[in-house]
């Protein structure tokens, strides 16, 4: 069998060719010439990919299949312990990055507050050290499994970048872990909460329904608006902890987006706006204090 028939064969059994793509990939490596689709595979090569199609058949997310997946510069390793990291998130970073850059701190101090596989943090960190060289980054999650995918992570992002950021990994809700005296010196939160509603994790993709439940549903906010506890959570411990000028840069769903802000304006943000996410539908919270 060519490697071009087993692509053919495998995006029939996954229905979909860029997920076929992915996975011959994964074990052939890229396809460094459009002849090598010619070239005959070995058949231990078939049996493996053929495995990992069957599972993705199966309803098992692909980038669980691989152990790994790109967010912006980086290859993230990822497995069931974590969620995986979309696009909507790194729209996320890119509105946090605007965030640090207009407040021109040079060393400034940013928490990501439930950082899950350290996606937002590390990226942060390669993306600031060689404008903010002094800045410090805290990695929080209550989930100890999350944070040890996440320290993985921290250790390929070191090898593969010249220049990271420190990122200080803690186990705690929220900014509980965040050390004391950092209290009314931080520069920017950020955050990617829980914000699916409980009555809508039946209505998710399968495979969805495999990523860890209490990183996806919440409860409702105390306005009622379904799923947004947990983002309200992260907005009344911001303010706490914020610098004045500060920022907090959150992840939503859309239909959240007005009353998340009229929460974060009732809490005392001003310039309180939501980001689109890169489909233009509203995604990212910002508020600021200060």
């Amino acid at each position: 069998m060519t490697r071009g028939e087993l692509l053919r064969e495998l995006a029939v059994t996954t229905g979909a060719r860029h997920e076929a793509r992915f996975i011959v990939e994964e074990v052939l490596g890229p396809t460094p010439s459009s002849r090598s689709q010619q070239h005959p595979v070995d058949p231990a090569a078939v049996e493996a990919t053929t495995t990992l199609a069957r599972r993705r058949q199966a309803g098992e997310p692909l980038q669980y299949l691989l152990g790994h997946w790109a967010f912006r510069s980086l290859d993230l390793m990822v497995d069931p312990r974590v969620l995986i990291p979309r696009p909507e998130t790194e729209q996320v970073v890119e509105v946090a990055l605007r965030e640090i850059r207009r407040l021109a701190t040079p060393n400034p101090a940013i928490v990501d507050a439930g950082t899950g596989s350290g996606a937002i943090a590390l990226a942060l960190a390669t993306e600031l050290a060689g404008e903010c060289p002094g800045g410090r980054l805290w990695a929080v999650d209550v989930s100890a499994d999350a944070l040890a995918v996440a320290a993985v992570n921290r250790q390929r992002v070191e090898r593969a970048h010249h220049r990271v950021l420190p990122v200080v990994m803690v186990e705690g809700r929220w900014l509980d872990p965040v050390p004391a005296e950092l209290k009314g010196r931080i520069q920017l939160v950020v955050s990617n909460p829980p914000y699916v509603a409980e009555d809508e994790w039946d209505g998710l993709p399968a495979d969805v329904q495999l990523e860890p439940r209490r990183a996806l549903v919440a409860g409702p906010g105390s306005d009622g608006t379904p799923g947004l506890a947990e983002v309200e959570s992260v907005l009344r411990q911001a303010w706490l902890w914020l610098a004045r000028p500060g920022s907090v840069v959150i992840e939503l769903a859309p239909h959240q987006a007005a009353s998340a802000t009229r929460l974060a304006e009732a809490i005392g943000f001003r310039d309180v706006g939501v980001a689109p996410d890169l489909a233009g539908r509203p995604r990212a919270l910002v508020g600021r204090a200060g």
